[in-house]
């Protein structure tokens, strides 16, 4: 049974016999629609989003930015190798984050990893122009970057519920949240090309440095993040991996990320066959601009049926919008065709999302959601290898079948409400 705790005196509490207050948004009855504009009013919803995309920025911003400053010293072999590097790292480094969060609170953990991510991303361009040092200095930028997404989805529970504990307004916040952050693969690389051509390249490091930590700043600096703890309990070291229902969730999710790691050099590949080289970057932004419509689409309306029956669904709708892809003729179509793919992408990570919230321990709650990240991190490493190894790219989205596959083998528990993690006595203050 959900439970919601009563919130941070500087929140509004759950409705109640008392008078209605001026910052409490009217409760939708069952599953009435929610328009993203009242998710958006509700007290912190709207800095807590923003201080996301911003601190989540270098996620987009660094592997391009550390190759434009290191290619022309240590040569473009390197460069890759520091950005992959940074990736993976991240990827390592995002569940211990979440653990970290789970334990100390948000502002301990967040702060300290913002802190030194952004100090070895500066000491890239300030130190010793040695490959050791910019790779040292690359392992722990991304090991400490701080596990902003999914901080914020164990945030939506308080931000969301201590205003109106209903299924809509979790759903809504749940779906704004998942197509909002496809906007950091647009703006990303995008801020980066135009720093890089307007100051320098070692500007544009420095900017990415800058916008993690302001926007980690942005989050832990409100009432929701700084009060928000994690269960209590005795931790399990083992954390969500414990679970295997979670554990059927995070394989399939590594499959999900396949086809959207090989989305670059299959870009690549297109702009060679086309005579187009733009390519390269226009399909990875139709995929998130896909993205971001279909994820602003799916969440405009209410949807009947559990969300583990979605995740599934949405899996295998997933797996059958790459295969226009793999048909394009020509620059137009295939830029079409990755949009279309995209569609269902965001929809599909919030239903993961909300799969792995409602399943998740109370106690380590951010880890599992940082695990999930990691597992579509991982999955986006080895499509990214694949698209170079395979003959052929139409093999590609067998990863993203087999995930798919997966979750028809052994889908998680039926859940029929929206992700908020069930809070125990005094899992709120």
């Amino acid at each position: 049974m959900l439970t919601l705790r009563r919130a941070p005196h500087n929140l509004p509490t759950p409705p109640g016999p008392s008078p209605r207050r001026a910052d409490t948004l009217p409760a939708p009855a069952g599953d009435e629609r929610v328009g993203y504009r009242e998710v958006l009013r509700v007290p912190y919803a709207g800095r807590l989003l923003a201080g996301t995309l911003i601190g989540r920025l270098p996620t987009g911003m660094a592997p391009l930015a550390l190759l434009v400053v290191t290619a022309d010293d240590h040569g473009y072999g390197t460069a890759s190798v520091l950005a992959a590097m940074y990736l993976l790292a991240s990827a390592v480094g995002g569940p211990l984050s979440g653990r970290l969060a789970d334990r100390f609170g948000q502002t301990k953990a967040f702060t300290a990893g913002a802190a030194l991510s952004t100090i070895a991303l500066v000491a890239v361009v300030a130190g010793p122009d040695r490959p050791s040092w910019a790779a040292g200095c690359v392992l722990v930028a991304g090991v400490t970057r701080p596990a902003l997404e999914s901080g914020l989805r164990a945030l939506w529970g308080t931000a969301v519920g201590s205003v109106r504990p209903t299924r809509a307004y979790q759903r809504t916040a749940l779906m704004l949240d998942g197509a909002s952050q496809e906007l950091i693969y647009i703006a990303g690389p995008i801020a980066v090309v135009s720093i890089a051509m307007t100051v320098s390249a070692q500007a544009a490091l420095l900017a990415t440095a800058a916008v993690g930590l302001a926007g980690t700043m942005l989050v832990v600096s409100t009432p929701v993040s700084r009060t928000w703890r994690a269960a209590p309990g005795r931790a399990d070291w083992l954390g969500p991996i414990r679970s295997a229902r979670l554990r059927t969730v995070y394989a399939a999710m590594v499959g999900v990320g396949m086809p959207i790691g090989a989305i670059t050099p299959l870009g690549v590949g297109a702009g060679d066959r086309f005579h187009t080289p733009v390519l390269d970057g226009v399909l990875p932004a139709a995929l998130s601009a896909g993205a971001v419509l279909g994820g602003l689409l799916y969440g405009s309306r209410t949807w009947s049926g559990a969300h583990d029956r979605h995740l599934t669904v949405l899996s295998w709708v997933f797996v059958a919008g790459w295969l226009p892809l793999m048909a394009a003729t020509g620059p137009a179509t295939a830029v079409v065709a990755a949009a279309i793919a995209g569609l269902p992408m965001a929809a599909l990570l919030s239903c993961a999302f909300t799969v792995t919230g409602t399943l998740a321990p109370g106690r380590s709650v951010t880890e599992a959601y940082a695990l999930l990240v990691a597992a579509l991190d991982i999955g986006c490493a080895l499509g990214t290898a694949l698209a170079g190894l395979l003959p052929t790219a139409a093999l590609l989205p067998a990863g993203a079948a087999a995930g798919a596959l997966v979750l028809a083998v052994r889908p998680p528990a039926p859940i029929g409400h929206p992700s908020v993690t069930p809070a125990p006595e005094g899992a709120r203050s």
